[in-house]
């Protein structure tokens, strides 16, 4: 970690830069306001609490959170009891090398440090095949088995040629490159299935999709509701094409709301409304929480697992306290089935990783004095970059945490009231077609505070949803399909001298 568990978080405190800039600059400065940011930019700068977390006295559980974030889950040891009996990942870290996003790789290895993909397994519209869930599971304790072989999993990262032939009208050329995932059929364990009905293997689409970075989501979560709305608002007005799913057109679609009424704000697919909503330990280690009392395992897999005669062999040898009804495909149906399982994470520690998430500092932009940054910010401006990469956000009062699942009272949280945050996302969902492109066509605006240090601290610099930027000129360039939202703004990229379209990458590595 970071810091020693106990030690004093004064000790482990950055020191914020003088700078002597324009005020309007200076302040970006402080990417998370004065309560989310840390001025460390070393390898560690992912990993710090914010300002909030000391003011409130927060720092031992700050650690205390951390230690679940870092220590990988078991099947049988207190605490991290309860891992299976399927999984994708056995810890957190595993997808957040040094506390970021996963890195580009060529082999789907879970076991390989820093693979951090999910399996997206859909119909030719975009439907998450029901049968394998949501994150389709490629780990098994003994006795049972994967929803998917992983060893029969392919990647190719293939060249793409875009319509300006990978070269501006200067003469200097770019790279880029997609993934093409390949799982055969004989990879599948349970059948493919949507609502229950059948769904040919011909007719399924495979595409990856990456982790994102956990710093600073706690000052997301503090953006108020009604300035996410207007967001929503301003962008329908000036004609902004938005997804059905989430705004139904002056107001948000029914889809667009957690069961607590709060908008969707996180991850590329905007699925989560708080960090509070969490269910990532359920959905990728299957470790029971609350609220979540029954194992992340669709129902196809269990039918399939009671039906297999190479589990009902092993079955009742090492689970032998299920031996309930003496059949051992009911039983087996009904292990994996229970919608009560005991917590297998206690209450108090559930309660302390969501602090810990909640807590996570925001790195300093850094090198705004810079006048080759400081062109590069004007840049971005005037070519419309900021149209979708919105700078700033002003978060609300915060005395409120969300907690869609009502298991937090009474819990104490850092707070970030009223502070001008810089995150350069409209946190609005945007479609940039682009090959193998993300589920749906649909992705959220990835914030880019922070990102310039993704190689000092997770030892990448891979970019979008799938990996597939390399670098920051690959992630710009491959926002400038002939469909996408964000095209107007690529070709007056393109036209830009080389000397100003350097300054705009490093300015977004600046920040």
């Amino acid at each position: 970690m970071g810091c020693a568990l106990f030690a004093t978080m004064a000790a482990c405190k950055p020191t914020e830069p003088q700078l002597s800039l324009d005020p309007q600059i200076a302040e970006e400065t402080y990417a998370g306001g004065e309560l989310g940011t840390t001025f460390n930019s070393s390898h560690s700068a992912y990993e710090d609490p914010t300002p909030a977390i000391e003011e409130a006295g927060l720092g031992t559980q700050f650690k205390y959170g951390e230690y679940f974030f870092e220590r990988s889950f078991t099947i049988n040891n207190e605490p991290f009891k309860g891992l299976g009996p399927l999984y994708l990942r056995s810890s957190c870290i595993a997808c957040h090398p040094g506390y970021g996003r996963g890195k580009r790789v060529t082999k789907y290895d879970t076991n390989e440090w820093g693979n951090s993909y999910l399996l997206i397994v859909t119909d030719k519209q975009g439907t998450i095949v029901e049968s394998l869930g949501l994150v389709p599971m490629t780990k098994a304790v003994a006795g049972f088995k994967p929803m998917i072989d992983e060893s029969k999993v392919s990647i190719n990262w293939l060249n793409y040629t875009d319509e300006w032939g990978n070269r501006f009208p200067d003469g200097e050329t770019y790279s880029l490159i997609y993934p093409e995932l390949n799982i055969p059929e004989d990879a599948f364990y349970v059948p493919l299935e949507i609502g229950g009905r059948p769904v040919a293997y011909s007719d399924i689409d495979m595409t990856l999709e990456a982790t994102i970075g956990i710093y600073g989501t706690g000052l997301l979560d503090a953006i108020p509701d009604d300035s996410l709305k207007a967001e929503y608002l301003k962008q329908e007005s000036h004609g902004v094409t938005l997804n059905p799913a989430i705004w139904a057109g002056g107001d948000w679609a029914p889809t667009g709301l957690n069961t607590d009424g709060h908008p969707f704000r996180l991850d590329y697919a905007l699925d989560a409304s708080s960090t509070q909503g969490n269910v990532s330990l359920w959905e990728v280690t299957n470790v029971v929480t609350d609220p979540y009392t029954e194992n992340y395992i669709p129902e196809a897999y269990f039918r399939t697992a009671a039906a297999d005669p190479d589990v009902q062999a092993t079955f009742y040898g090492l689970y032998p306290e299920q031996n309930i009804t003496g059949d051992v495909a009911t039983d087996i149906y009904n292990y994996l089935a229970n919608k009560n399982i005991d917590l297998e994470m206690s209450s108090n520690d559930h309660y302390l990783l969501n602090l810990w998430i909640r807590g996570l500092a925001v790195p300093a932009a850094r090198n705004l004095e810079d006048e080759e940054v400081q062109l590069g910010r004007k840049l971005f401006r005037e070519i419309g970059c900021t149209a979708c990469h919105r700078p700033s956000w002003t978060t609300g009062d915060d005395r409120e945490i969300q907690d869609p699942y009502n298991v937090f009272a009474g819990r104490e949280f850092p707070h970030y009231p009223y502070q001008k945050i810089w995150p350069y996302s409209d946190m609005v969902q945007h479609r940039l077609f682009m090959q193998n492109d993300i589920r749906t066509g649909w992705c959220r605006t990835t914030p880019l505070w922070g990102k310039g240090l993704m190689r000092t601290c997770a030892g990448h610099s891979d970019r979008l949803h799938d990996c597939r930027a390399r670098n920051v000129m690959e992630a710009i360039m491959w926002h400038g399909n002939a469909q996408s939202d964000a095209r107007w703004t690529i070709e007056k990229f393109r036209n830009l001298d080389k000397s100003e379209r350097d300054a705009i990458v490093k300015f977004i590595e600046a920040i």
